[in-house]
């Protein structure tokens, strides 16, 4: 029986969570400062936290914390503090992928939600089911799994229990992320959140007996990154995900802007919302889904394994560089008297064009009339990032709306 899964959306700071709440997630998954495996994202203070899951809550969104580290002898009581600390600020559901972190959180914190991290390889019905008699909620699906696979998993366990699993964003060349090539190469743990992603490094091959001849292996005019993916996109696919029986259809990207996140939530948004009304409609839209997915920072886009092994022309070798359409500037944090309060992220001028991007799936275009500083000074380029202006410019604009303008070289 097909579902209709919940839209879970990332979020690497405070502003990025609210950015994924108004732009249409049904729940977002977040980090704090230890625990979690990005700790290269921003993450987000106690503080933070307590304020993105008290904010979460007043738009009915679900806040669900990663506390998915393999762990270490060492972090076993930092986690039962932490752990203590997120009792109080009551999210819905932990994400964990370590028993003995589950256990703990079981003694400390029964009433949240557990849900099984895919870093535990969850690749079978009786995986879950085992997850279920320990009292885990939700299990979130390995990444090599087929829909398929997905769907005799949904007819092997409970109704009541959730199946959440990646349908956007990008893949990793490990089985479910268990990587040791990070700490191999520079003492950075994946599994501990610091993984320096070797994988989308450029190699060349080396033969035994002619040390220091490096041999690339050419597959075009760039060279070869050989354990590089593209990233996963199912935005055509959401019948099939809903009629495998997933509850949860999540983003990956902790790391990512407020950008790409408002632009992927609104268009999963959309499209699930299309698609309650009916497939015809889905339909119908599916060519400004794609248009609008595209113009976020993307790799090349493939199914991953959702429709068997990936073939040579899916699972990737390319460049690592991100093709970019639009360039982030800000987030509109007041409006008053026609003039936008922003937290400025990237270079833009007096008179320049811009584009408001709302909620809605509506892009405005707009152009740039004043500038000014915190000081009241007029500014005829905004040059350097993270610097609060009040900016006015010609069409409306309003609070938690996206400023972006086209990449010059996009």
């Amino acid at each position: 029986m097909a579902r209709h899964p919940e839209l879970l959306i990332p979020a690497s700071s405070l502003e990025v969570l609210k950015t994924a709440v108004i732009f249409g997630a049904d729940a977002v998954y977040i980090g704090g400062e230890a625990f979690g495996l990005r700790a290269k994202a921003k993450n987000f203070s106690s503080e933070d936290m307590r304020s993105g899951i008290a904010f979460a809550h007043a738009h009915n969104v679900k806040v669900y914390v990663a506390v998915n580290i393999l762990a270490h002898n060492r972090d076993l009581r930092g986690v039962r503090e932490y752990l203590t600390e997120l009792k109080d600020m009551a999210p819905d559901a932990l994400i964990i992928a370590d028993p003995g972190i589950f256990e703990i959180a079981k003694e400390i914190c029964p009433e949240i939600e557990r849900h099984i991290s895919t870093q535990a390889n969850n690749t079978n019905y009786a995986t879950y089911r085992f997850w279920w008699k320990q009292g885990a909620k939700r299990v979130v699906s390995a990444r090599e799994l087929s829909l398929e696979e997905i769907r005799e998993i949904r007819e092997n366990i409970p109704e009541e229990m959730e199946i959440e699993s990646f349908i956007h964003g990008a893949m990793c060349i490990s089985y479910s992320g268990r990587c040791l090539l990070s700490n191999y190469f520079t003492g950075r743990d994946a599994n501990q959140g610091a993984c320096t992603h070797p994988c989308r490094w450029k190699y060349a091959v080396v033969e035994e007996t002619r040390p220091g001849e490096y041999m690339p292996v050419y597959e075009n005019e760039r060279g070869t990154f050989i354990f590089n993916s593209k990233d996963l996109c199912m935005i055509e696919h959401i019948p099939e995900l809903a009629e495998a029986g997933i509850d949860s259809l999540k983003i990956e990207g902790r790391m990512k802007t407020a950008l790409y996140v408002a632009t992927v939530a609104r268009t999963y948004r959309k499209a699930l919302d299309d698609y309650k009304k009916g497939l015809e409609i889905y339909r119908k839209n599916m060519p400004w889904y794609l248009e609008q997915i595209s113009n976020c920072t993307y790799r090349q886009f493939t199914t991953g394994f959702y429709f068997g092994r990936p073939d040579e022309n899916t699972q990737i070798y390319d460049s690592n560089t991100y093709v970019r359409e639009y360039v982030y500037l800000g987030i509109v944090g007041e409006v008053k008297d026609g003039v936008c309060r922003i937290e400025q992220r990237n270079k833009f001028s007096v008179g320049e064009e811009i584009e408001i991007m709302k909620p809605d799936g509506a892009n405005v275009p707009a152009v740039v009339k004043r500038i000014r500083n915190e000081d009241g000074q007029e500014q005829e380029s905004a040059p350097h990032s993270k610097q609060v202006l009040y900016v006015e410019l010609d069409a409306d604009a309003d609070i938690y709306d996206i400023l972006r303008k086209k990449e010059e070289n996009g």
